[in-house]
């Protein structure tokens, strides 16, 4: 990359806000079922509230992003409100407090994600196609250093007050630290946006209405389709992987072990997405994160012994590199730019959102339903067969020489 100092912000930020969610999506589901003591139902709801309150709150901050062209401070001012929604999240107490929680924090993270993809595509839009993987990369190291250093701190935190491990229901009592260390991440996150680009593409403003572009993009609408699908089938069995390992005999440990494991794949693929990208093309990488996704599903399902399923978990990194960063670069092609951050949020509210809440619900009804192997055979069944739909239903794009892709059909 050429201009390191535009990027070494984009980097740092990366790091540190995905450094939060390394501590609290891994262990935020076992929170919820052990200390908070939700059944599986109420855990299925509180999880589902966060895309639902998602369904407006993407598409708007991704508007506003769009209009003001204040894409940077836009992102600043989303990474603080998620840093005291941390903090008001870790004092609630019972469903619904907990929910009502859940709910404000939402406002601001749901939109975090979508919004630093759109900047981070911005900014290096003239970089080559490398450049998208070598920072999206370095959120990834963030996530697996606090993966790895917050047990640490939690075993430190439980000594330090007296708090025994498997006390009161819960195998780790006092798991609500996680709380304000990822509101501490997440509020120097924020500090750091402050700091990103604010000139070039990344400042381009939208025009009262032209989101109705979008409306008009037959690729743009299959795209929302095959997210529609794809995030219905792994949302949910992703929030519940951590009842999964405990249903297995696994502990935090446990959890912990294998998202390292998850990482340690992950980071190498991801640094060699633009090369997925020109051998694959974007339909390609797309298919193998949902197959990939599928067949992680349904050997979690399959497997009754915890050994088997930590070989299982390499599969992580596939999907994110095909599906979650695959998703960003395909859409990219069709969308006008000045609609980036709406693009975008609108993509995120699908799958997040929409999809996220019926996931969310579904599958914990069949954790309470059926046990905690039904969410992972049924989606791992869904993906495959969806793996093997993508082209049919997205049209085809191909590279550019300047590193992004283009479209290569035109569907309006």
């Amino acid at each position: 990359m050429n201009n390191f100092p535009a990027t070494l912000p984009l980097v740092l930020f990366w790091f540190t806000y995905m450094g939060g969610l390394g501590i609290f999506f891994p262990y935020y589901g076992i929170y919820l079922r052990e200390n908070a003591g939700l059944s599986g139902t109420e855990l299925g709801l509180v999880l589902a509230m966060v895309p639902l309150v998602g369904i407006v709150a993407q598409p708007f901050w991704g508007r506003v992003a769009d209009r003001t062209g204040a894409r940077s401070h836009v992102l600043s001012f989303l990474s603080f409100g998620a840093g005291l929604g941390y903090l008001a999240l870790g004092t609630a107490t019972g469903f619904p407090s907990i929910m009502v929680a859940n709910a404000a924090l939402a406002i601001f993270t749901t939109a975090v994600l979508p919004i630093t993809i759109s900047v981070s595509l911005a900014v290096l839009r003239d970089a080559g196609p490398h450049a998208f993987g070598f920072v999206r990369v370095w959120g990834t190291v963030g996530f697996l250093l606090l993966v790895v250093g917050f047990p640490w701190m939690l075993s430190r935190y439980q000594m330090m007050y007296g708090l025994v491990p498997g006390s009161g229901g819960a195998s780790e009592p006092g798991l609500g630290v996680m709380f304000p260390v990822a509101a501490g991440m997440a509020l120097i996150a924020s500090l750091i946006g402050l700091a990103l680009p604010r000139e070039g593409a990344v400042s381009f403003r939208a025009v009262r209405g032209d989101w109705r572009v979008l409306v008009r993009n037959g690729a743009f609408l299959r795209f929302l389709l095959f997210t529609l699908a794809s995030y219905f089938l792994l949302q949910g069995p992703m929030w519940l992987f951590p009842i999964l390992v405990r249903a297995r005999g696994g502990d935090l440990e446990t959890v912990r072990g294998m998202w390292i494991l998850m990482l340690a794949f992950e980071i190498p693929l991801v640094l060699l997405t633009g090369s997925g990208i020109k051998q694959l093309g974007g339909r390609g990488l797309l298919a193998l994160g949902v197959l990939a996704g599928g067949l992680r599903w349904i050997l979690c399902g399959l497997f009754n012994d915890i050994y088997l399923l930590y070989p299982v978990q390499a599969l992580h990194g596939v999907t994110v590199v095909g599906l979650m960063l695959g998703g960003p670069l395909y859409l990219d092609t069709v969308t006008p730019e000045p609609l980036r951050s709406t693009a975008q949020a609108l993509v995120s509210m699908v799958g997040m959102g929409i999809a996220g809440i019926a996931s969310n619900t579904a599958a914990g009804w069949l954790l309470d339903q059926q046990g905690p192997d039904a969410p992972y055979v049924f989606a791992g069944i869904g993906c495959l067969v969806l793996g093997c739909l993508v082209w049919w239903i997205l049209p085809a794009t191909q590279m550019a020489p300047h590193g992004r892709l283009e479209e290569k059909e035109t569907w309006a």
